[in-house]
């Protein structure tokens, strides 16, 4: 067991999944829906956590790189698109590879604000250190967001839910590539447990309008405002 990790229980711990530039940048290789709107969610949730010094649990999908013949053609480990998008990233923060390994330092969450850890699957308990982290991590409450909805996201929420974990996931925050399958993921969710909340219910607003990272006409306000009919996608 991680003693530290069981010594003190947590109010709240953020799970920020897959918020790499492949799926939140216009150019990256899977880029999810509406991604500006949930870019800018995105940065207001990590802008609170910061703030209230909740700890963060980043968890990052890479690939193999088989010179182009990947049987997945995002998140390939080498490439720009694998990073994590900056403002999720903490200064004081350690990373882990995916290695089938569950060490772990004693003294993790003491010495450390931001925890990386690196999947080479969709689920996160498929990776030995991750699942031992998570199983053994104690908090009233696991708050998530990135992407996707209808794959991550919803393996991990439903996997800390199977641990005996209460689960939250920030719909607003979480970006998806299919409505119809992202919608069916969220009652499924909200089925086994998860609560499910928008960005201004926990972080409260933002006067934010650019999301400071993508170069795209939408997130650099070069084009007409969004209409009701696209907002409401989210």
């Amino acid at each position: 067991m991680i003693r530290q990790l069981l010594k003190r229980r947590r109010r709240h711990v953020l799970i920020d999944v897959n918020t790499q530039r492949d799926f939140f940048l216009a150019e990256g290789n899977a880029c999810i829906r509406n991604h500006r709107r949930v870019l800018g969610r995105i940065r207001r949730i990590m802008a609170w956590a910061r703030r209230r010094n909740i700890p963060v649990i980043s968890i990052c999908e890479v690939y193999p790189n088989h010179n182009g013949e990947n049987e997945v053609e995002y998140h390939i480990d080498g490439t720009d698109g694998q990073k994590k998008i900056r403002y999720t990233l903490l200064s004081n923060r350690i990373s882990f590879v995916a290695d089938d390994s569950t060490d772990l330092p004693t003294d993790l969450l003491q010495r450390y604000r931001q925890i990386i850890l690196y999947k080479r699957c969709l689920d996160p308990f498929d990776e030995p250190r991750i699942d031992r982290l998570l199983s053994e991590m104690r908090a009233d409450e696991f708050i998530l967001i990135g992407a996707s909805t209808e794959g991550a996201v919803k393996a991990t929420a439903l996997g800390l839910l199977q641990r005996g974990k209460r689960v939250r996931v920030v719909v607003d925050a979480s970006g998806l590539h299919n409505k119809k399958q992202a919608k069916l993921a969220l009652r499924k969710m909200e089925a086994k447990g998860a609560k499910l909340v928008e960005t201004k219910r926990l972080a409260g607003v933002s006067h934010l309008r650019q999301v400071g990272i993508c170069n795209c006409d939408t997130c650099q306000r070069r084009t007409k405002k969004p209409t009701a009919e696209t907002d409401a996608e989210y």
